[in-house]
């Protein structure tokens, strides 16, 4: 089976590698060409030229980019996939876009005659390799069907919730939670050291007690040996808190947690954090 691939950032290149591995065989297609030819030389992939070249080659093809701009700059852009053979072709966006934009472009490629699947993952780069992320998939339940044996390559649990743009909510949601209990770890733990407790034993306690979490378990390393590289950005994180609260704001609801916990990581980021994996933010309150 060949599939196309675009996106090889942290996470993406760790799906696509598990992809490889699990007998896929790959075409590529990355912003930067020089990460897509490295990938193929590691794992007998082609490279595309363009979005537009890939879809050419290939049935259906898995986006996994920053965010929506980004998106809709390979699906629609000049060179993007609609402007090669798209007809009775799949897209699976596993980006985390905005909730608005999964609707549109849902719409806007059933026009053309293409699937589109709305399809954010939940967990990062070490779940990817082993296989154990979870994703969650909106659009046509047929296509969704069509494409589950794909999807149980690299994700141990698998959801459909219905039309395009539901999947995305979901993804926002969780995104809430993700970002809330790494912020109120690391404020604990920092709180915990400045008041002399050492902080390994610390990490110990809480994960017997109210801090026991998957977020723990996957950033206890991290915390424990100031290794920050990234799995999952703070640049990520802020991004998908913004997309959340305009998911809030058109609910007609409110959430102050969202708001504090945003500006944690917006602090993170205008003090050059950005680009490291999110649970940096406990270095602000350790400093």
């Amino acid at each position: 089976m060949k599939v196309g691939f675009i996106g090889l950032g942290h996470l993406g290149r760790a799906i696509a590698e598990r992809l490889v591995r699990q007998g896929v065989q790959l075409v590529v297609w990355n912003r930067t060409r020089e990460k897509a030819e490295e990938f193929a030389r590691e794992t007998g992939s082609e490279v595309a030229d363009s979005p537009a070249d890939l879809i050419n080659r290939v049935d259906r093809v898995f986006v996994i980019v920053f965010d929506s701009q980004a998106s809709e700059k390979v699906i629609f852009g000049e060179k993007g996939l609609i402007s090669g053979n798209i007809e009775g072709k799949t897209i699976v966006d596993m980006t985390t876009n905005h909730f608005t934009y999964a609707e549109l472009a849902y719409r806007e490629l059933k026009k053309l005659g293409a699937h589109y699947l709305d399809a954010p993952v939940l967990g990062s780069v070490i779940p990817a390799q082993k296989g154990e992320l979870t994703i969650v998939v909106g659009g046509d339940e047929e296509k969704f069907e069509e494409n589950r044996p794909l999807f149980e390559k690299f994700c141990k649990n698998i959801f459909y919730v219905g039309p395009a743009g539901k999947a995305t909510k979901v993804k926002l949601i969780n995104n809430i939670v993700l970002g809330g209990i790494m912020d109120v770890l690391a404020e604990a733990i920092a709180i915990g050291e400045r008041a002399g407790i050492d902080r390994e034993k610390l990490i110990e306690i809480l994960n017997m007690g109210a801090g026991k979490s998957y977020i723990l378990d996957v950033k206890k390393k991290k915390l424990l040996e100031g290794d920050f590289s990234t799995h999952f950005s703070v640049d990520l994180i802020y991004k998908d808190l913004h997309y959340a609260q305009d998911l809030i704001k058109e609910l007609g609801l409110f959430s102050f947690t969202t708001s504090a916990v945003k500006e944690t990581y917006g602090l993170a980021r205008k003090m050059g954090l950005g680009g490291l994996d999110f649970s940096v933010i406990y270095k602000l309150f350790k400093e």
